[in-house]
């Protein structure tokens, strides 16, 4: 229930700060005090768009703050689900800054305009006379016999298995849509595939082949250095090695003359020891190197595949061709398996349908059995709000599709009066008929569902003083139930109500204010009696003011 409403900076409103209790509460007040105005900030915490149209002072922030009692709402999950803190008394704040920038809050945390909607749409259902159209839109009517079909659980398993089923018949229709392309893919993946494969490509072979290729490319280069190498190494008489081994005669004999000559002559004898190894690996590799056209055009041949294969995969290494190589594996496979998947989808999908077919029925079933009564609730509510000749013709009729509330086609008629046809709701019936239907419906659903708080926005416009008597006596049942609002001006439905506030303006110098205040008893009876009978108060208006009241 909405226990508080702070609103600052909006419209016609500097400041206003109002409690509320559960059961019946009125607001009345004259027309363009300001009852719109107070509906409109409302709306701003329950998720509606705003503009810089709505800020009194231009350069300040317009705050709106509502604060709800939702323990009996059963919205934990939903708190959960939006990552919020969960609150049995949580509070709801929306602000429109001067720069038309807009901010919401749940427990002050900020969340998206789209889930403080969500949210709203639990806590409190405004209705006009505006809003009976919905009356004619079939979702609706669904929605009105699962509530009295108890179907919230079947509908949810319902949903479940839709989906399920709508899964699987895409992902089958896609494999259909692949398989009649996939002769002709089969067979040209299987040919790019057999060209990696035989390319044997392993990472880092494309360096090894360069360097063996660049080595035989280059070996009459090669060759000749390691032959002046050679030379240099084992000349006979100025090479390297005789000379060393000259040194290595002199440095021996030093080394008997001091500690000194005997660490030169130990490196002299490592250096000569390193240059004869380096000598021999020189003569090693004279041996070794040699010309091979063959094994160099080889290897130019292979480094050409592994181009091309780059260029048509435009692959920057062997890494992106391995992976190329995974993906067409990947496809090959796919298409080798194709038609065992489209077995067993086929199989799935058979049996998809065949469980959403036993939940439809289950809907329908329940569905059926609560219509007559539907029927009969309706037209004896009607009965009592002036329309005794009021009819209607509720039928179901199973649909071959699975639709998003199950394979029913629903027929909802209505017929006010005896010897008219029926018809359509938003077709036949009038604005003041379809404001008394609504409020007939809502209090049906009260029985059997725990609807949020109720706000009926002059939804008795248009009726008699009578009808108007019942439509309080109905709101004021549905008020044990629920916290219902009802903004009226008719005196017979503000008497019903267990708290009365009026919304009315003040002018203060330059600008006019729009505020709200609880009435007292005695407030209450003068309220009403100028709601009866105008400004001029007579002892009759009293009278009758108080006699509605007791």
């Amino acid at each position: 229930m909405l226990s508080n409403l702070s609103i600052k900076n909006y419209a016609l409103i500097d400041f206003l700060n109002v409690s509320f209790s559960d059961g019946f509460t009125i607001i009345t007040g004259e027309t363009g005090a300001g009852k719109s105005i107070l509906l409109g900030g409302l709306s701003l915490v329950l998720g509606k768009r705003a503009d810089l149209s709505a800020l009194r002072d231009k350069d300040k922030k317009c705050i709106i703050e509502a604060e709800f009692e939702i323990k009996k709402y059963k919205l934990k999950s939903f708190f959960k689900g939006n990552d919020l803190d969960y609150e049995d008394t949580t509070i709801v704040r929306r602000e429109i800054l001067p720069s038309g920038k807009s901010r919401a809050f749940i427990n002050d945390t900020p969340i998206t305009l789209d889930i403080l909607s969500q949210l709203g749409n639990q806590l409190i259902d405004v209705h006009s006379q505006h809003q009976t159209l919905q009356l004619g839109d079939i979702d609706y009517q669904m929605k009105v016999i699962d509530a009295l079909a108890d179907n919230t659980s079947t509908l949810h398993n319902y949903s479940e298995k839709l989906e399920h089923y709508k899964n699987t018949s895409k992902e089958l229709g896609q494999l259909v849509d692949f398989q009649n392309n996939a002769d002709k893919e089969y067979e040209y993946n299987s040919f790019l595939l057999k060209e990696l494969e035989e390319a044997s490509l392993k990472v880092g072979m494309q360096q090894e082949l360069e360097k063996q290729y660049e080595q035989l490319n280059n070996v009459e280069a090669i060759t000749e250095q390691l032959s002046i190498s050679g030379q240099l190494m084992n000349g006979e008489q100025i090479g390297i090695l005789s000379m060393l081994s000259e040194l290595k005669q002199a440095s021996n004999k030093l080394s008997e003359f001091g500690s000194q000559y005997s660490d030169l002559n130990e490196r002299i004898q490592s250096v000569f020891i390193e240059l004869n190894d380096i000598a021999g690996e020189i003569y090693s590799l004279q041996e070794q190197t040699e010309a091979n056209p063959q094994l160099l055009e080889e290897l130019s041949g292979k480094l050409q595949l592994l181009f091309n294969l780059q260029k048509k995969h435009s692959a920057l290494d062997i890494a992106e061709l391995l992976k190329v190589k995974e993906e067409l594996t990947e496809s090959v496979g796919a298409t080798e398996n194709i038609e065992s998947n489209i077995d067993r989808l086929q199989e799935e999908l058979l049996e998809s349908e065949k469980d959403l077919k036993t939940v439809a029925e289950t809907l329908t079933k329940r569905r059926l059995s609560v219509l007559s009564n539907l029927k009969q609730q309706l037209e004896d509510s009607l009965a009592l709000l002036g329309m005794p000749s009021a009819e209607f013709q509720i039928e179901m009729h199973l649909s071959s599709e699975f639709k998003s509330n199950g394979c029913d086609n629903l027929t909802f008629l209505f017929s006010a009066n005896k010897g008219s046809g029926f018809g359509e709701l938003k077709k036949v019936a009038s604005g003041g008929e379809l404001s008394r239907i609504m409020l007939t419906i809502k209090a049906i659903l009260a029985k059997y569902d725990h609807l949020p708080t109720m706000m009926f926005d002059e939804i008795d416009t248009g009726v008699s003083g009578e009808i108007s008597n019942k439509m309080g006596d109905i709101m004021a049942a549905m008020s044990k139930n629920m916290q219902v609002f009802s903004i009226t001006h008719l005196p017979q439905v503000a008497s019903k109500g267990n708290e009365h506030f009026k919304v009315y303006k003040t002018e203060e110098g330059k600008t006019t204010n729009t505020k709200m205040k609880k009435l007292s008893q005695d407030e209450r009876v003068v309220e009403l009696a100028e709601m009866l009978g105008g400004a001029d108060l007579s002892d009759s208006a009293i009278a009758h003011a108080r006699q509605l009241l007791n």
